[in-house]
């Protein structure tokens, strides 16, 4: 079965081909309504500085990273880490199960996205953007709990949202990621411009971007912003959780790592403060208009796109059109991370079984989704995914990261021979910082993300959730997904490669 799957492995088509699913994965929903909110709490331009620090010490140098084993191994996370030591398959799977979870809810957001493109021709959100957001579109219920009824509104919208995104992943990586990526970034970056220049050019726009960029250096000496520079990197980038391994896993043997890897950070982080602008510009619109404080109306999240943004849309000029291409961009971003997310579980579902990829992608990636229509489009929905996504991403992905980075370059000290395997190719050769970065850096600050982010759990319930609630649909997900990893470890592969095939197969 291994030698099989070795031997059919696709690849991409072009260097540029990875790039775009690369800086698709990267670009999504945390680009448009994290980023400018992170920035204008943290310092304001002075964000920017710890910012950079954060990718030049942490974000790129696991990037490359992640490139180098999905390359050098040439498989999905669990059967790349299987063959550098058996205990750490567990990772692996971890990272797997995580993809599984955030794929199911993060589906939901894009047919929310779909829905508001069609919304805005009519403004259909009246003078309440908040009331129809959370009533007649969501049908949310008043306490949180599992789901009573199902909402046709976001139903149907998410079936095509599944529909769309099985029918790329079947196509192949080639026929259908690439082309899909080569379609989606040049559509994004035109509709996020066109966006930007109209903001831009609103009455009070300035205001919004003085907000945004005017620097608080003394931010600089805060240590939780500096947490909040990394903890932005480190969720924007598409790392820890076994994305870049896979699609680096596609690339070909003489491919320039850390080359490709600082087009696609540097492109992510242009796009970052190119949303923030856009952004901050729209809010600075309304803050005038309503003759309040920008500080009156910065939201950050669901919120600004479904509440926030639709308030704009129905005071500004041409505000139709904007809306249209504003939600058409974010369902486009989504999308594109969307597909990254599922074939993660998709190839590592193809490597531990051998299963050719059209019938993984509809047996596996239809299972995905009957459990993102099942869960989401329902009355409990938006509890339900405020709760998984805010402890998967704290408790799962980051700390799946730690883990990794503390067994690579502690405990099983690889950090050199993927160095090597790194600069053998690449136009730019990693240095000792690299390994200082991965080894030091970056593992000190995911502990530190932890136990500050542990230490606000236990003062006060995330988003005034009760405790009942957070038992189950937080922690139970976060730590149900490390368990259901170390589980599927444990089952023995048959005829799979020991640790140290690949090595010995790059001596041959």
């Amino acid at each position: 079965m291994s030698q099989q799957t070795r031997e059919q492995r696709e690849q991409w088509g072009s260097r540029a081909g990875f790039l775009m699913a690369a800086i698709g994965s990267a670009i999504g929903l945390g680009n448009i309504w994290r980023f400018p909110a992170e920035a204008y709490k943290n310092g304001g331009g002075a964000f920017l500085l710890p910012y950079l620090v954060a990718l030049l010490t942490a974000g790129l140098p696991l990037l490359i990273l992640e490139y180098t084993v999905g390359r050098k191994y040439r498989k999905s996370p669990p059967a790349a880490f299987r063959q550098i030591s058996r205990p750490a398959e567990a990772i692996g799977w971890w990272q797997v199960v995580i993809c599984f979870v955030i794929a199911s809810y993060y589906a939901v957001i894009v047919a929310w996205a779909v829905r508001y493109a069609g919304f805005s021709f009519g403004k259909d959100w009246g003078k309440d953007p908040e009331k129809f957001f959370m009533g007649d579109f969501l049908q949310a219920g008043s306490e949180p709990g599992l789901p009573s009824s199902l909402v046709g509104n976001v139903f149907w919208p998410l079936l095509a949202v599944w529909i769309i995104v099985l029918a790329i992943l079947a196509l192949g990586v080639r026929r259908g990621i690439e082309r899909a990526n080569k379609i989606f970034i040049p559509a994004l970056v035109f509709f996020f411009l066109i966006l930007v220049v109209r903001a831009v050019t609103l009455d009070g726009a300035s205001k919004g971007l003085d907000a945004l960029f005017s620097p608080d250096w003394s931010a600089l000496t805060d240590g939780s912003v500096w947490v909040a520079a990394y903890g932005q990197i480190f969720f924007s980038l598409s790392i820890g959780f076994g994305i870049m391994v896979t699609y680096a896993s596609y690339l070909g043997r003489r491919a320039d790592l850390t080359g490709s890897a600082l087009v696609a950070g540097f492109a992510n982080s242009s796009f970052e403060i190119l949303a923030g602008i856009g952004v901050f510009a729209t809010l600075g619109f309304m803050a005038q208009a309503n003759g309040a404080a920008v500080d009156d109306v910065v939201s950050e999240g669901v919120g600004l796109a479904f509440i926030a943004f639709p308030a704009v849309i129905s005071q500004m000029p041409l505000g139709a059109a904007f809306g249209v291409i504003f939600f058409v961009s974010l369902a486009i971003a989504g999308l594109s991370s969307l597909v990254s997310i599922v074939q993660v579980v998709i190839s590592a579902v193809q490597d531990r079984t051998g299963m050719r990829r059209v019938p993984a992608v509809w047996t596996v990636g239809g299972l995905v989704a009957v459990v993102s229509l099942v869960l989401f489009p329902t009355d409990a929905g938006l509890s339900l995914l405020d709760a998984a996504d805010h402890f998967i991403n704290q408790y799962g992905i980051a700390l799946a990261a730690l883990f990794f980075l503390v067994v690579m370059a502690w405990i099983l000290r690889r950090l050199r021979p993927f160095q090597a395997n790194a600069d053998e190719t690449s136009a730019v050769r990693l240095g000792v910082w690299w390994r200082v970065c991965l080894g030091v850096i970056t593992p000190l600050v995911l502990g530190w993300m932890m136990v500050d982010s542990l230490r606000k759990e236990f003062d006060e319930n995330y988003g005034g959730y009760p405790t009942s609630f957070l038992a189950w649909a937080g922690w139970g997900v976060a730590v149900g997904a490390l368990v259901v990893g170390v589980l599927i470890s444990l089952i023995p592969w048959r005829g799979a490669p020991v640790e140290g095939d690949a090595e010995r197969e790059e001596v041959r």
